[in-house]
């Protein structure tokens, strides 16, 4: 009974970070679409794409913590897994091709990357909701794997961001990489809590992945929502 009451509360505190990352994810898109509105670049796309997918994420496994049909929470994790893994895909893609203004053939590789992802997303949706003819592998070691490719892409863009700032220091930005090298770390918490059920693993990636959102929250208010600010009360 103590043990049925303690994993009741274990999940519900889980249900409340996901649904708290969700929420801060969301405001963020919000922040994300900025630089296309600014520089009407289709390429920046991918930055409120990567974030919204992110936030589509935990409110997948929010939905799956929550429901009790066994079939539905697996669909629900299976998304999941896909939706943050592209997530993680769509940013670092836009990072790697938002180092200069795009020639015609990074342009034709860009929009080729980007139609892929797109497809690759659709059809991993299909894999979860039309029962394929094959056997889909081992839930817990397709996390584990594609955890270990979102820990490679948030460490790329976390490196990209940081010599980005080496050469070109931004006050209102200087804590971006500090956001992606944050979400690196709560993926390789949560991988550590997949390999060997550590609580402290568990609760570490939640609370990392809750600070590395707020820091990407404080960075876009200062270098946004404040510009935003200025120009309001410029014109009173």
């Amino acid at each position: 009974m103590v043990d049925n009451q303690s994993s009741i509360m274990n999940d519900f505190g889980l249900i409340i970070a996901e649904i708290a990352s969700a929420a801060l994810t969301f405001i963020l898109v919000r922040f994300m679409v900025k630089p296309y509105q600014y520089t009407g670049e289709g390429r920046y796309v991918g930055l409120p794409l990567g974030f919204a997918f992110l936030g589509a994420s935990y409110v997948f496994m929010a939905t799956a913590l929550s429901i009790g049909d066994p079939s539905l929470v697996e669909e629900m994790k299976w998304l999941q897994i896909f939706t943050q893994a592209y997530a993680f895909a769509f940013l670092a893609v836009t990072y790697y091709f938002s180092k200069q203004p795009l020639k015609q053939n990074k342009r034709i590789l860009w929009q080729i990357l980007f139609s892929i992802l797109i497809i690759g997303l659709f059809s991993s949706y299909l894999i979860v909701f039309v029962h394929p003819p094959f056997v889909l592998p081992d839930y817990k070691t397709v996390d584990e794997y594609f955890r270990g490719f979102n820990i490679i892409f948030a460490s790329y863009i976390s490196v990209y961001t940081l010599r980005s700032h080496a050469f070109k220091p931004d006050s209102k930005t200087i804590l971006a990489p500090l956001g992606y090298v944050l979400l690196a770390f709560s993926q390789y918490s949560a991988l550590i809590w997949s390999l060997d059920a550590s609580l402290s693993a568990q609760v570490g990636s939640y609370v990392i992945r809750l600070a590395s959102l707020l820091v990407f929250l404080f960075v876009s208010y200062k270098a946004f929502g404040a510009r935003r600010t200025q120009r309001q009360k410029n014109r009173v």
